[in-house]
């Protein structure tokens, strides 16, 4: 089930924006700025998960970032960056592409869907264990 509450009623096809900084920064993200990006990403999830408007099926990492962000150092920081970065786009273009099919009245596919949902959360993960390792 997708649910449009991010989309804007504004524009007719809908637009979709998940917190991304506007360029890749040479040093890394402050930690607040960092673990919001994935804070945004696990709730766009809950629009595009079957059954979805429960709560996210995932579990936050964000206290367990917070203990390791400033021992992870510079590298590990600027790595997590531009992972998320990219994450961020790649899962606003598939739920946007999901909504635009809901918006026009079809059904977005269960399979395209769940397998969306799957892959932002192993990048959840993978992007988490930058610092979590």
């Amino acid at each position: 089930m997708i649910h449009l509450s991010l989309a804007s009623p504004v524009y007719p096809r809908g637009m979709l924006h998940l917190l991304a900084p506007p360029a890749t920064q040479e040093s890394p993200l402050p930690y607040a700025e960092a673990v919001s990006r994935l804070a945004s990403v696990r709730h766009a999830l809950r629009l595009v998960e079957p059954f979805g408007g429960g709560p996210a099926s995932d579990p936050s990492d964000d206290e367990a970032l917070a203990a390791g962000w400033d021992g992870a150092g510079d590298a590990r920081q600027q790595q997590f960056d531009r992972r998320s970065e990219r994450m961020i786009g790649s899962a606003a273009a598939g739920i946007e592409a999901l909504l635009v099919e809901s918006q026009e009245g079809r059904e977005p596919n269960a399979a395209a869907s769940q397998a969306l949902v799957d892959e932002i959360r192993r990048e959840l993960s993978e992007i988490a264990g930058i610092i979590l390792a």
